[in-house]
């Protein structure tokens, strides 16, 4: 009868009631974790997250905080794009952090002595990673584009488009031609030319190969275009393989860049024009619209399961340094990559699709040698004008994309031989009695056949070749050293207001003339494209660091009492800003190349 009453009631019925609620809890939990999982695998967060724990090297740190209020999402025809409009956060990465070490790649007014090279040793971006001297950059090019298709340039001559300003080297500041009236005909630009340009080329600092990291740190949506052709066609809204990529025009996009100066930690210093207090930001929003076809926001992933198991190489100067940290920028939103760099060259590495981000620093492409040869001393560099540079060669077989950049180190003091015999010189020939046969205009144009015939020829070497075309520099007014300036400048050029430059010209010519003649030498099966920039970019005066080339508090940003402008680079271009286009000019190259293999091969 005891154990009718309450109390064993209660002890008996206990324990149905506990196992009931474990049962449920468990339930519960094993729905929580179904769910989860299923989240993490369907959105792009979990490979974001995963790509921060495990893409990048037990020593590196990183500290990523955006804020979702600053990120806005833009859909394209064919491109999901995640814009970080902007954003707070700082992004550090202890293993991406250069030691300044030696001379910096800024845009110092140097005071060497005439005829002293300038050190292009290598500097690392990353304590692994290596930084070839990349402190060269690149000229303008203009007028209409050239073709890019093989094919369709064996039959026909590109004309050489006419270019907007001087012309500077690397690191920051540029040797730079005044005007037009510096250059004369084409057979005798080389003195002329060399010696305006040249003689303030030795004050020059062209750089280093090191990476100097960025400090951590708008309008309305009217569109506004600037064009140097006809205007938009009703169909300007596909995307065509066969569109002119280079006649089109420059319109606002409220968006904004794909990345900020605090959310890329491979930024070098003196492109971070906004860490280093410039105070307007409208440069950033210009995006390049060609007229036949649409040119789509970068996307990061886009471009990395295009280049699946493969790997792009940005081989040159500091221009070249330029345009692979906007790469890097870009897709650093998407996946930190592992720092794989050495001595010999910067690498990238982008775990979940095996890409290969690369950069080797060549100042001139061709052969540098420093032995005595005739009557040229030992103290002057030799440039083996029919050679290819070896240090790059013998890494060619490894890569399936090629971005070269050259032609300001012509600028340098230099001495050029072909088949070893002296034929010219840059800012060095004693015997006036002895006739020059090659001089520095010539000799890039001989220098970018060579190296393109050298690739075209390679036995393995099977990838595509992008030759950039010269960038152009924008000091008005004067050179770099003349009073020239690119300060003040916020929106990009109208029709009609370019100031051509005929150094870059003739220079441009001779680029465009050297591809031309390399492509009817191709044997393998590699292919060429010419990303003619030129003329596209002369437009876009706003989009240099200017006077804000450094954090320094003191640093002058306005001209004088007497009118004179403050130390400035016109060459390079702030990061975000208009180098950004390069990579997407990039992308729908590799697009067209890739997508129609894969589609072909299926």
């Amino acid at each position: 009868m005891t154990w009718t009453s309450s109390k064993g009631y209660l002890a008996v019925n206990a324990y149905p009631r506990t196992l009931s609620r474990i049962a449920v809890s468990v339930g519960l939990l094993a729905l929580f974790l179904v769910i989860g999982s299923w989240v993490l695998l369907s959105y792009p967060v979990g490979s974001r997250v995963s790509g921060y724990f495990y893409s990048v090297d037990s020593s590196e740190k990183l500290d990523l905080v955006v804020s979702s209020s600053n990120q806005t999402t833009i859909s394209t025809p064919e491109y999901n794009v995640d814009r970080n409009v902007s954003s707070g956060s700082n992004v550090k990465d202890s293993s991406s952090v250069l030691e300044k070490k030696g001379a910096e790649d800024e845009v110092t007014l140097p005071v060497s002595s005439i005829g002293s090279p300038v050190d292009d040793s290598s500097k690392l971006v990353d304590k692994s990673s290596s930084s070839e001297s990349s402190s060269q950059v690149p000229l303008s090019s203009k007028g209409a584009s050239t073709l890019s298709d093989v094919e369709k340039i064996k039959d026909q001559s590109a004309t050489a488009p006419v270019v907007s300003y001087v012309l500077t080297d690397e690191g920051g500041v540029k040797d730079i031609i005044t005007s037009s009236t510096n250059v004369t005909d084409n057979n005798q630009t080389g003195n002329s030319i060399s010696k305006e340009l040249v003689n303030k080329s030795n004050f020059l600092d062209l750089g280093t190969n090191e990476t100097i990291p960025a400090s951590p740190g708008s309008n309305s949506g009217a569109v506004q275009a600037f064009s140097h052709d006809s205007h938009l066609p009703n169909n300007a809204s596909r995307t065509d393989s066969g569109c002119d990529l280079y006649q089109g025009n420059w319109i606002y996009d409220s968006l904004g860049p794909l990345y900020t100066n605090n959310t890329c930690p491979v930024l070098t210093q003196m492109q971070n024009c906004q860490g280093n207090g410039r105070p307007d930001k409208e440069y950033e929003n210009w995006r390049w619209k060609p007229f036949q076809c649409d040119l789509p926001p970068f996307d990061a992933w886009k471009f990395l399961n295009l280049m699946r198991g493969k790997t792009i190489a940005f081989i040159g100067d500091s221009v070249a340094r330029n345009q692979m940290e906007s790469l890097l920028c870009i897709l650093w939103q998407a996946e930190v990559p592992k720092n794989r760099g050495n001595r010999k060259m910067q690498r990238y590495y982008f775990k979940s699709t095996s890409v290969m981000v690369v950069r080797i620093w060549s100042s001139w492409l061709v052969k540098e040698t420093s032995q005595p040869v005739n009557f040229a001393p030992e103290s002057v560099v030799k440039l083996h004008l029919d050679a290819p540079d070896d240090n790059l060669m013998e890494h060619i077989p490894q890569f399936d994309v090629v971005v070269l950049s050259s032609g300001h180190w012509f600028a340098k003091q230099s001495v050029y031989l072909l088949n070893n015999e002296v034929v010219g010189g840059q800012l060095w020939w004693p015997d006036k009695s002895r006739p020059m046969k090659v001089n520095n205009i010539e000799a890039f144009g001989i220098s970018v056949e060579t190296i393109l015939t050298a690739l075209g020829t390679h036995p393995n070497y099977t990838g595509l070749t992008i030759v950039r075309s010269f960038s152009p520099d924008h000091y008005e007014g004067g050179a770099w050293n003349t009073g020239g300036s690119c300060t003040g400048k916020k929106k990009p050029l109208a029709a009609g207001e370019i100031v051509e430059n005929g150094f870059t010209n003739i220079m441009h010519e001779k680029q465009v003339n050297g591809f031309n003649r390399a492509i009817k030498k191709l044997t393998n099966k590699s292919k060429m494209r010419l990303m003619d920039i030129t003329r596209v970019f002369e437009y876009r005066h706003d989009g240099h660091p200017g006077p804000y080339r450094s954090t320094d508090p003191n640093k002058l940003t306005k001209r004088g009492p007497d009118g004179k402008p403050p130390p400035q680079d016109c060459l390079h271009w702030c990061m975000p800003g208009p180098v950004d286009t390069w990579n997407e000019l990039v992308l729908e190259l590799i697009r067209r190349e890739y997508e129609g293999s894969m589609s072909s091969s299926s």
